[in-house]
């Protein structure tokens, strides 16, 4: 099959870190084409929708180590039409411009993608939790979101919490994450004259401080609606965010009996949306986040649980893959047998 991957820039990929590196090594190690795709790539030529695609190349057997894969890949840039690709896979932190969600339209009835067009639509911000379904916050912490200072204000003020948590609605990688404590809030003004300008755009989250938040959160890969792996994120001394690319570290974790019910739950609702691959963050039985554009944590979890998740992904891309060849070939099937009826 031919894997089409979006991502950022093949060039700032790290190695030993990154989720969507281990896919793509995969893939070509089963002797899979791939080829990678920048959101300024696509293209519209004759009324059909291409994109400059840089088609990866590998000399001989592709090896175990990933960084010498990664040293010694190169590529041929080409225009494809989108059609030629048996999957595309979103691999780029948000936001993505919906312009790059209407040029993939047009392929996303012959064309495995994932996530699914319409699900990233639902799921590629912070509101997405508010479509599950938790009226009594069992497994969501209690959440605000507004672009209005005043209301943000107020909420703040009538709050009995000590702690909550401010964050903007469109930010990724635990950018502009902060700690508002009840008694320290004398800069809550600048604060949301920082996040929230006159233009009305832009939104602020305010959330409950879960308890045990001080030691990190739970990053959860969820593949087809089911928990394949998690692993623990420890924040950096005197950092209070846990992600890894602002000083957090990784540890080995098992999910526990009511994180692995919860997962099931969400998954459902996840499976639903056409949301198959996907990154929960997780703070005891609360779920802060739900990443759907360009969830990462397979190598450390690969590292710390011993796992191969990467080969669960490439199988499960497969079996999409197969099943869409499969109801093609009987779709056409059935159309032939129509025409012989018909004469």
């Amino acid at each position: 099959m031919h894997v089409a991957f979006i991502i950022e820039n093949w060039a700032n990929i790290e190695p030993l870190k990154s989720t969507t590196l281990s896919v793509i090594k995969e893939c070509m190690s089963r002797g899979h084409k791939v080829s990678i795709l920048y959101t300024h790539d696509l293209t519209v030529r004759d009324n059909i929708v291409h994109g400059f695609a840089k088609t990866l190349k590998f000399e001989g057997k592709v090896p175990d180590s990933v960084t010498s894969f990664y040293k010694k890949t190169t590529y041929a840039v080409k225009l494809i039409s989108l059609h030629a690709f048996d999957c595309i896979m979103i691999r780029k932190d948000p936001p993505i411009s919906p312009l790059v969600f209407n040029f993939l339209d047009s392929v996303k009835d012959e064309t495995i993608i994932i996530n699914d067009i319409d699900g990233i639509r639902k799921a590629n911000n912070k509101l997405y939790t508010t479509t599950f379904h938790d009226p009594t916050n069992t497994y969501l912490p209690k959440t605000h979101v507004s672009g209005s200072k005043k209301y943000i204000k107020k909420i703040i003020e009538e709050s009995d919490d000590e702690k909550m948590i401010l964050k903007p609605l469109d930010g990724s990688g635990g950018r502009g994450v902060i700690v508002l404590e009840k008694g320290a809030t004398s800069n809550i003004n600048s604060l949301l004259d920082f996040y929230i300008d006159d233009s009305g755009e832009n939104y602020v989250i305010l959330q409950e401080y879960i308890e045990g938040a001080e030691n990190g959160d739970v990053r959860v890969m969820m593949l087809n609606g089911k928990a394949i792996g998690a692993y623990h994120r420890k924040p950096a001394e005197g950092e209070h965010r846990a992600n890894i690319q602002t000083g957090g570290t990784a540890h080995k974790y098992t999910l526990t009996e009511s994180q692995k019910r919860i997962c099931i739950k969400v998954g459902k609702k996840l499976l639903a949306d056409g949301i198959y691959f996907a990154g929960l963050d997780m703070i005891g039985d609360k779920i802060l986040e739900v990443n759907v554009l360009n969830p990462g944590g397979i190598t450390n979890i690969n590292k710390l649980s011993k796992l191969k998740l990467h080969k669960n992904v490439v199988d499960f891309l497969e079996e999409k893959v197969h099943e869409k060849v499969e109801k093609r070939a009987e779709l056409e099937y059935l159309l032939k047998r129509l025409s012989e009826l018909k004469e």
